[in-house]
């Protein structure tokens, strides 16, 4: 028998794929069946933040038709219908992936927490004899010490979704994408939303998608630079604390949610060698410390991404399998939602070049023109080879993009390449045209 502690991505694939090869496999899912398999992701984290942005996007559009005469009003917003409805969705979702995790031939055991000490695995608190292991036990919120930090009204990424009263005014404390993600749907909502940074907002992001992202969060107050001193407010949370450029300042809040990043879930391992962030260590086949022990997913650390959880999975079972598999983190693609799609995937390295152009109108983004925003289309490439290393994409589907560009640039595809591309039209790709145009250019001052 294969355990696998955790039904989230990680594990929940990789469960289907061990079954489906013939092995016995009993799925280890600690939540219940009132929450239902799917992980972080599912409950938590990328579909319900995708189904308040569906919303947010649809309100934000309403809204600039009506600026423009063209429809008589903006809908209004019922806040607690939403959440209730994200919800119902979500446990429909849930018992989907139950099925199909169960009609693969895996044994899914709710209810239960598992458990590693060294190589004993144990369900509850029953040791089990398992032919191997996979933790995929994911991740949790991390929650800054504080001052306060208990009080009513503070909120994780985790119970946000109890909240059934749109917060007239909301402080987020965090600067990354969950951060930024959360204060454009609030703020589209209807909230006054003051960010909280403790370093530049959105630090790491391509220049040009950062003033894409700024701009988007128009009307959301940043404060960078910040230390969060603590948490004002006696028998519910009023504001925040901080300081910041010499001084001491406080914000106004009825809400404030807690943005901090993740941290690996991994307070139920013990005697497998962990990284300083608590995240268990493997080796490119997912192997941990301890033979017949796999870690796979948010547990085993960066990036905390839905896709590279899943397959982090598949590597770890196709090893068990007897097949040799290796993770390769080069070319992850990203995406930050906003308005847009804000995605992009590697970097230009030394020598590349840097081409950028607007995106091009079409659909989602044709009443975007007279505003100014239909988006970006950046690659980097080198110019000798042409040989492509870098993207960003912002657009209605510029996480779609991504996603294939990344598939290309692993592929070693160049430039020239896309000369022979024909693309589909009307649409917001605007990476294939900037692809020929590069071609063009780079032909022209690196001829053969």
């Amino acid at each position: 028998m294969i355990v696998v502690l955790g039904g989230g991505p990680a594990g929940r694939i990789a469960s289907i794929r061990l079954a489906t090869a013939g092995k016995k496999v009993t799925l280890v899912e600690p939540g219940g069946t009132s929450r239902g398999i799917g992980g972080q992701c599912l409950h938590f984290g990328c579909m319900p933040v995708c189904a308040l942005n569906d919303v947010a996007r649809i309100i934000s559009s309403a809204r600039r038709f009506y600026e423009r005469g063209m429809t008589d009003a903006v809908p209004a917003l019922r806040f607690s219908n939403v959440m209730d409805e994200t919800f119902a969705v979500q446990q429909k979702i849930a018992g989907i992936l139950d099925d199909e995790t169960r009609n693969a031939g895996v044994e899914v055991i709710y209810g239960k927490a598992g458990r590693v000490d060294g190589a004993q695995v144990f369900i509850g608190d029953e040791p089990v004899e398992a032919e191997a292991t996979i933790i995929a036990t994911g991740s949790r919120p991390n929650i800054p010490d504080i001052p306060g930090v208990t009080l009513p009204g503070v909120y994780t990424p985790h119970t946000i979704w109890g909240l059934r009263e749109l917060p007239e005014r909301l402080t987020i404390i965090g600067g990354s994408v969950m951060a930024a993600e959360f204060a454009y749907i609030f703020q589209t909502f209807g909230s006054s939303v003051t960010v909280l940074s403790r370093s530049r907002f959105l630090k790491d992001l391509d220049k040009h998608l950062r003033t894409i992202a700024l701009k988007e969060l128009d009307g959301v107050e940043i404060q960078e630079g910040t230390a969060v001193t603590g948490i004002a407010g006696a028998s519910r949370v009023t504001g925040v604390r901080y300081h910041a450029g010499g001084t001491d300042a406080e914000t106004t809040a009825g809400a404030v949610l807690l943005a901090a990043g993740l941290v690996p879930n991994s307070g139920m391992v013990s005697g497998i060698d962990k990284g300083p962030g608590g995240e268990i260590l493997t080796n490119d086949r997912m192997q941990t410390s301890v033979p017949g022990i796999y870690a796979c997913g948010d547990v085993a650390g960066a990036p905390f991404l839905t896709p590279v959880s899943r397959h982090e999975g598949i590597v770890a079972a196709d090893n068990i399998l007897g097949h040799e598999r290796h993770m390769d983190y080069t070319h992850i693609p990203q995406a930050i939602y906003l308005a847009h799609d804000l995605a992009f995937c590697g970097t230009g390295g030394e020598g590349g070049a840097s081409l950028a152009l607007p995106g091009p109108a079409g659909p989602g983004t044709y009443w975007s023109v007279p505003y100014g925003d239909t988006g970006l289309a950046k690659i980097l490439a080198d110019p000798v080879s042409g040989e492509i290393t870098g993207m960003c994409a912002a657009g209605p589907a510029g996480g779609v993009i991504a996603g294939y560009l990344a598939l290309l640039m692993q592929r070693h595809i160049s430039v020239h390449d896309f000369e022979e591309f024909i693309e589909v039209h009307p649409s917001t790709d605007g990476v294939n045209g900037l692809a020929k145009y590069a071609s063009e250019l780079f032909r022209k001052h690196h001829p053969e």
